[in-house]
């Protein structure tokens, strides 16, 4: 018996919508290797085939005549190296596979189902060209607006008249651990620790951020970006310490393999992403969000008993004023929307390794879940990351469902063999990265199991655990911050987006980070200043006048001299209620609490 051609034949059943449909998805796989023909046509070529073999299961006829069927002949034709290994050499391996085969055979209307339930009807080849073209230009439109966010106020943070000067910090470390500082501490700054070399290092940013949204060298223009925003991260020390920084970080660490390497990225030569880099992202992705749920259900009981939202609402950082809205939805309502916020980060994370159709659908839920912590909180850049990310649960094919003609792009696929020391070093790298990741993640969710110490990575902050609010606070404690020249009149210094006058309405500020805003809500929780370090040093600037720390807040209560004396007084803030918000015009209401920190002066 000979095959009609030099390649290898699969003769399947054509009547099958099944068959069809996988089919239709190994000719993509197989490419020019495998011939595929319906039994219908060439049966009668091959007579010494039983046509009930041919309806019973596909048939490979080999270039010498053999015929193999049902799982070896699926697992010959596509060529899977490891899985036939495994058919030939492992004891019941063959066994098991052929019976699955003859499961599915034998019910095939009812898979034939399942497959336009979870693939749907596209038999396209799984690609994710537009997919990665997006999210390349959305990271780089969050790094451009990190760099931006954080030079306007860089200076009064970390600058030489900031509230903690880089340099100071980089003398003290050299000073007390040598030269082993360059590695616990890496940052481009050790070069030239100045105000000047600060500002360079954001504007630069912003440059390579714009060059990686054109698209220009992405994997250069990616390890620039990574190694400037580690340099910033690592001298903002407490101003830069956020889950979203090192979200960034490591996404962007990921993103230096998954860029095409090109000169420029267009659709016209668009080679297929590393499926490995591609999986690590949502292996990314699937830590993040199931993390977040697993430590609030794991560490605060406030989470468990689903009462959470009746505070969130209010005593997150900063909240918008539809936060205000929010929190005045019944209780009934708060506790669905915590079911439905652990249903988003506890259950959906596993659809990101489903099918197409599963997967889309996990996106979907990831994408709402993220629009709601929009409307009612300002978390900088951190949704807008997450959101980026989903954008690779998304392949060429869901696309084209969803898009019209007009508005998907003609992309031109490149078939390139990566020369072979680049593959074995992506490979080499995408097993360290999940290993490390792993550990870390099983770490977080496993305290009592003893795991390999990978602390080694922690200061390149890239293979990071992630968490967001494991303990929910029930109160909003508030730090006004006042001057006085003689101890008996004191003004209050405004800050531009943190709750300070009852009547000023929560504001929307995200995607910006307000940095100083944002660490005031923790050292309000830390009950008194001698559990702060820095805000000696920000009350310090206060009394002195430095114009970069000023700068910060909303409006200066002593523009023509500093004031003498400085205090800061702690208020428990809380949301007020309709009725006292339509007759007062107050969005918020308070009670004194005590001093945060006594009277000082420079003296």
């Amino acid at each position: 018996m000979q095959s009609r051609s030099s390649k290898p034949l699969l003769v399947y059943d054509n009547t099958c919508e099944f068959c069809r449909y996988w089919i239709a998805q190994w000719q993509h796989a197989t490419g020019d290797q495998v011939d595929y023909a319906p039994y219908q046509e060439v049966a009668a070529d091959f007579p010494e085939i039983p046509l009930s073999a041919f309806e019973n299961s596909v048939q490979l006829i080999l270039q010498n005549g053999t015929v193999l069927s049902g799982a070896e002949a699926v697992l010959r034709a596509l060529n899977k190296g490891s899985l036939l290994w495994c058919y030939y050499r492992l004891p019941g391996f063959a066994n098991v596979s052929e019976g699955i085969y003859r499961l599915i055979a034998q019910h095939r209307p009812f898979f034939s189902a399942l497959t336009r339930w979870f693939w749907g009807t596209h038999t396209e080849r799984t690609t994710f060209y537009l997919s990665r073209w997006l999210f390349l230009r959305g990271l780089g439109c969050i790094y451009l607006i990190a760099f931006l966010s954080l030079w306007v106020q860089i200076h009064g943070l970390v600058g030489s008249n900031g509230i903690l000067p880089a340099g100071q910090y980089l003398e003290a470390v050299h000073q007390q651990i040598g030269t082993e500082g360059y590695y616990l501490v890496p940052t481009l700054f050790w070069l030239n620790p100045s105000d000047a070399f600060l500002h360079f290092l954001c504007a630069g940013g912003v440059v390579l951020s714009l060059v990686l949204i054109a698209g220009f060298v992405p994997p250069f223009a990616l390890v620039g970006l990574w190694m400037f925003y580690l340099s910033l991260v690592t001298v903002g020390q407490v101003f830069l310490s956020f889950q979203w920084d090192v979200l960034l970080l490591e996404a962007g660490f990921l993103a230096i393999f998954f860029a095409p390497l090109q000169i420029r990225e267009t659709f016209t030569r668009a080679s297929q992403s590393s499926a490995a880099f591609l999986w690590l992202f949502r292996w990314l992705l699937f830590r993040l969000m199931f993390a977040s749920g697993f430590v609030k259900i794991a560490s605060d009981e406030v989470w468990r008993n689903l009462t959470a939202l009746n505070f969130h609402y209010e005593t997150q950082p900063l909240p918008t004023w539809f936060g205000w809205y929010a929190h005045q939805l019944p209780e009934w309502f708060h506790k669905a929307s915590t079911i439905g916020m652990f249903a988003a980060e506890l259950v959906v994370p596993f659809l990101i390794f489903a099918p197409r159709r599963l997967r889309t659908l996990g996106c979907v839920g990831l994408i709402a879940l993220q629009v709601l912590i929009i409307l009612t909180g300002n978390y900088c850049f951190f949704n807008l990351l997450t959101l980026v990310l989903c954008l690779l649960l998304i392949d060429d094919a869901t696309w084209k469902g969803m898009l019209s003609k007009r508005f998907m792009p003609t992309i031109h696929a490149v078939e390139q063999s990566p020369r072979r020391y680049r593959r074995i070093g992506i490979a080499v790298a995408a097993t360290l990265l999940f290993l490390l990741s792993g550990i870390r993640f099983g770490g977080q969710l496993f305290r009592t199991v003893q795991l390999p110490d990978v602390a080694w990575t922690a200061p390149f902050r890239s293979v990071n655990t992630y968490g967001l609010f494991a303990d929910m606070t029930e109160s909003r404690p508030e730090i006004i911050v006042e001057g006085s020249n003689d101890r008996i009149t004191w003004k209050t210094y405004q800050f531009r987006w943190k709750p300070g006058n009852l009547k000023a309405a929560p504001k929307w500020v995200a995607p910006h980070q307000p940095r100083l805003d944002w660490q005031m809500w923790f050292a309000a929780l830390q009950g008194s200043y001698q559990n702060t370090p820095w805000f000696l040093h920000f009350m310090g600037a206060l009394l002195q006048g430095k114009p970069e720390v000023l700068q910060l807040l909303a409006e200066n209560p002593f523009p023509e001299s500093p004031p003498r004396y400085v205090r800061a007084t702690l208020y428990d803030y809380s949301f007020t209620n309709p009725t006292t918000k339509r007759s007062e015009g107050t969005w918020w209401s308070r009670e004194w609490k005590g001093i945060y920190c006594p009277v000082i002066s420079l003296r």
